[in-house]
């Protein structure tokens, strides 16, 4: 209680010390790996609450020197600088550990609710209600289920209370692993809403996403959604029909915004206008389409069309101008309580209703709260300077929403506030004492930004005596002029400041991001979004919302086309980063141009920085995390190759958009040639989207030559005997051989897999893409005859078809000699992959060897993306292990 009367009663510097004692104490726990027992947590929040009054009322018994007489003694002082500089650190470790034990604690409470790994994979009979919006899709349905009950075999057990389910549609496989054989039709997806009771069968496992360098994290995704599982419904014919039990008035304000959704795509037409309408009404970001996605992206323009604090603000400010005004028509009113509180209280409520309407996403949240603790200051009649407010609203979220300093979303908001603040943008200067002509008055002593009242457009001044049109022609100019120009100032200062910090969290710039954001911002503000809103009460207003939703677009497509529109850095070190942000700020910050061109060479350090190249002769794998699949980056000093561009997960998605070019951004990479292995959907799903972001790589596979991949590139076919060297490492294709082709019958795809071996300096990679026993047998027939000194012998194998059973025969291991075996393959695969059968002839490959010569056995599912290098080939390094935190999914 003492930690929190002082947090009250502090002035602007002490604030920021508090402030930064939160976030040290909330950063330090988001880093533990694993947590500790809630009891530990609980034990530390007690010793840091009692550390307050201990602290702040212990007698000062430390004399301060120099307050004796002339003589030279020295006599007990009054409590002088060393006491409360003591006080004060004690203090703030005391408010860092208790931010700390208050996140451990609600963490540990929350992951005690995790899912019970021994009922992973197994068919459970589950009741649940539907708890929000269900998502539909050309492969089925995705909904939110509240678990109430389940049982296993007519035993209950425990579930969490929150899982995302899939109701998939079209055929599935019968069995799984061993046991698969043939596909069933099954039962196809209902018309869910939410609110009503289901009974389904319900195939569970724990949230597992792709772990990759700079990639997006699921599973702290889930875990900032209140989810621990996800699941699918097991609906074949040999399956437990899905029943439905009945409606309930559970979630109504979920089911409000699904039959608002319906109804906007009922009456809208276009899908695009349709699914834009739905985004800023209701907060269904799922309703837009992918190409859109990019397109605001690449115009720096996605902020507008998700449910953001600009949208609840701007709500929040015209909710509140409405109530004022309503309110000063009532006396009666007026003196029960005064009209600027009931406008400001009445703003934050009707806000706070648009928030939870639009889904009460985690960046609804987080401006709730900030406008809350705004609205809770002015209640209280306390007028603070702009920086104590935002220090305050920043402790706020961050003790509050803890995982919001893990995501990018937070980050921008405040620092854009912050910076416009800071620049002198972020509050208008007050305009009461003017000069003649219109020209303002000398600026007062104290420092306008500091005043958080005046929130209003500059007006006409007295001296202007024109009558009639003339006068409210001129007051308009004026006010459309300073409204333009204040305009341009804040994108211009907002661009220019989050750059740097842009770049760290994306990797990208939109060069065309000011422009296009002084277009779309008024629009999609001030017309596009409220006519979005009134359509709920007045429908024929979608209408005209489609059309202004069509200019918008256009204007927007146009501009994404432009040369150079986005630029694209790789994704520097957190430290370069806060300086060029720095850099940023000193650039528009209020000061001497002599200081603020020093920001000039720290903003540069982002765009003029480069990861570290490899050395020539050596290279470098990196063996992606893309599920059920192939994908390996393979660099040298100056050239780099992708062999297999990975799975498609449906048709809205696929591992090119997710994973692949995302990386390539973040590690500044350039492809010189994709290889593709073979045409099966798990090595070719995403490499229509690299090869878009990467159009001057050149295309090598064992694809049909009318495929459509290959029409219109710079595509060969790979065959045996083709090589090439980059950077003093030798590339070459082992496997097919020309004949191999022109087999009759027609060989299966994975029977013309490309074989690639990358050799530098003693060390080799073999990447072997699904070969199957024949071929390779035909690989160790060939290669011992043609060049025994050189064989197949190679320091890390791609473990051949994910592991499956029908390749890495006992001979080819033999041959190979791996060092190091990697299997890519997806979490709880229905093929099994890796089988058991393979892992245990690779073990044997080592028995009896040393611990340096050991066969290392590596996955995707328990690593993640795996990086290696020729120069250190037995210190292979796992995305997933090295960046392990708390929330991550620990497989088995």
């Amino acid at each position: 209680m003492t930690i929190v009367i002082s947090v009250i009663n502090l002035r602007l510097p002490a604030l920021g010390w508090w402030a930064v004692a939160a976030l040290l104490g909330v950063a330090a726990q988001l880093q533990q790996s694993s947590l500790w027992p809630w009891a530990n947590y609980l034990a530390l929040l007690v010793v840091c609450a009692a550390a307050g009054p201990v602290v702040r009322y212990a007698p000062a018994r430390r004399p301060v020197l120099g307050t004796g007489r002339a003589s030279g003694t020295s006599q007990p002082g009054p409590r002088g600088a060393t006491q409360p500089t003591l006080q004060g650190a004690v203090l703030l470790l005391a408010g860092a550990g208790l931010a700390f034990a208050l996140v451990g604690l609600r963490a540990s409470v929350f992951d005690a609710q995790r899912l019970d790994p021994m009922l992973e994979g197994r068919d459970l009979q589950v009741v649940g209600v539907v708890s929000d919006l269900t998502q539909s899709s050309a492969s089925g349905l995705r909904f939110r289920l509240q678990v109430e009950s389940a049982q296993s075999g007519g035993r209950p057990v425990q579930l969490p209370p929150r899982m995302d389910v899939g109701w998939y549609s079209g055929l599935v496989p019968r069995g799984a692993g061993a046991d698969l054989a043939g596909w069933e039709l099954q039962r196809q997806p209902q018309d869910l809403r939410p609110g009503q009771r289901w009974q389904f069968t319900l195939r569970i496992k724990a949230p597992h996403g792709s772990r990759n360098p700079e990639g997006f994290d699921y599973e702290l995704w889930l875990w900032t959604q209140g989810v621990q599982a996800t699941a699918y419904v097991r609906a074949g014919a040999q399956d437990a029909a899905p029943a439905f039990l009945g409606e309930t008035w559970a979630f109504p304000v979920a089911a409000l915004r699904q039959a608002v959704r319906a109804r906007i795509l009922e009456r809208v037409a276009e899908p695009q206008a349709a699914g834009l309408i739905a985004a800023l009404v209701v907060g269904d970001q799922a309703a837009l389409e992918r190409a859109d996605w990019d397109v605001f992206r690449a115009t720096g323009v996605a902020h507008l069309v998700s449910i953001s604090g600009l949208h609840i603000t701007m709500f929040a400010w015209g909710a509140m101008v409405l109530v004022g005004r309503l309110w000063r028509r009532s006396q009666r009113l007026c003196l029960w309580l005064p009209a600027p509180t009931a406008a400001l209280m009445g703003g934050f409520f009707l806000a706070l209703a648009y928030a939870l309407f639009s889904g009460w996403g985690v960046p609804a949240q987080r401006t709730c709260l900030m406008l809350a603790t705004v609205a809770a200051l002015r209640v209280l009649g306390l007028r603070w300077p702009w920086p104590q407010v935002w220090l305050l609203t920043f402790m706020a979220v961050v003790v509050s929403d803890p995982w919001a300093l893990l995501q990018a979303g937070f980050w921008l908001s405040f620092v854009a506030v912050g910076v416009l603040f800071a620049s002198g943008s972020g509050t208008p200067r007050p305009l009461a004492a003017s000069g003649p002509q219109g020209i303002p008055a000398p600026a007062p002593a104290m420092d306008p930004r500091d005043n958080l009242d005046t929130l209003h457009w500059p007006t006409a001044t007295q001296a202007n005596t024109r009558p009639g049109w003339q006068r409210l022609l001129g007051t308009g100019a004026l006010r459309l002029g300073a409204a333009l120009q204040r305009l341009l100032g804040e994108q211009w200062t907002i661009t220019l400041a989050l750059t740097p910090l842009t770049v760290l969290l994306f990797g990208q710039v939109s060069v065309i991001g000011l422009l296009a954001n002084l277009l779309a911002v008024p629009w999609v503000t001030l017309v596009l979004t409220p006519l979005a809103l009134l359509g709920v009460l007045f429908p024929a207003l979608w209408g005209v919302a489609a059309l202004a939703v069509q200019g918008l677009m256009l204007v927007l497509q146009n501009l994404a086309t432009w040369p150079g529109a986005v630029l694209v850095f790789g994704i520097p070190p957190w430290w370069l980063a806060v300086l060029a942000a720095v850099g940023g700020l000193l650039l528009v910050v209020p000061a001497p141009w002599s200081l603020r061109l020093l920001g000039m060479p720290m903003l540069l350090a982002v765009p003029l920085w480069r990861a570290p190249a490899t050395v020539p002769g050596e290279f470098e794998l990196l063996v992606a995390d893309v599920g059920q699949g192939n994908a390996v980056l393979v660099r040298t000093a100056q050239h780099a190759l992708l062999y297999d561009a990975g799975p498609r997960y449906s048709l809205e998605s696929d591992a090119g958009h997710r994973v692949l070019v995302p990386l390539l951004q973040a590690t500044q990479t350039r492809l010189d040639r994709l290889v593709l292995s073979h045409q099966d959907a798990d090595h070719v799903g995403g490499a229509a989207a690299v090869l878009a972001t990467q159009t001057q790589a050149s295309l090598l596979s064992s694809l049909p030559l009318n495929h459509p991949l290959t029409v219109g590139r710079n595509a060969q076919r790979c065959e045996a005997g083709q090589s090439w060297d980059w950077d003093g490492v030798h590339f070459e294709i082992l496997y097919p051989r020309a004949q191999d082709y022109a087999a009759m019958p027609p060989p299966k795809p994975n029977a013309l897999s490309c074989v690639l071996r990358v050799s530098g300096r003693g060390q080799s990679a073999l990447l072997v893409g699904d070969i199957e026993r024949t071929q390779e047998a035909a690989l160790i027939t060939r290669m011992s005859t043609a060049d025994g000194v050189r064989g197949l012998k190679s320091t890390l194998l791609l473990v051949p078809h994910h592991g499956s059973k029908t390749s890495s025969s006992g001979p080819f291991v033999a041959a190979v000699q791996p060092s190091v075996a990697v299997v890519q393959a997806g979490y709880r695969n229905r093929y099994g992959h890796p089988v058991m059968e393979v892992i245990d002839r690779y073990r044997t490959l080592d028995a009896g060897a040393s611990a340096e010569l050991a066969v290392k056995m590596i996955d995707t599912p328990h690593c993640g993306a795996f990086v290696w290098q020729s120069a250190l080939p037995h210190n292979g390094v796992c995305t997933r292990t090295a960046g392990l935190r708390y929330w991550h999914h620990r497989v088995p």
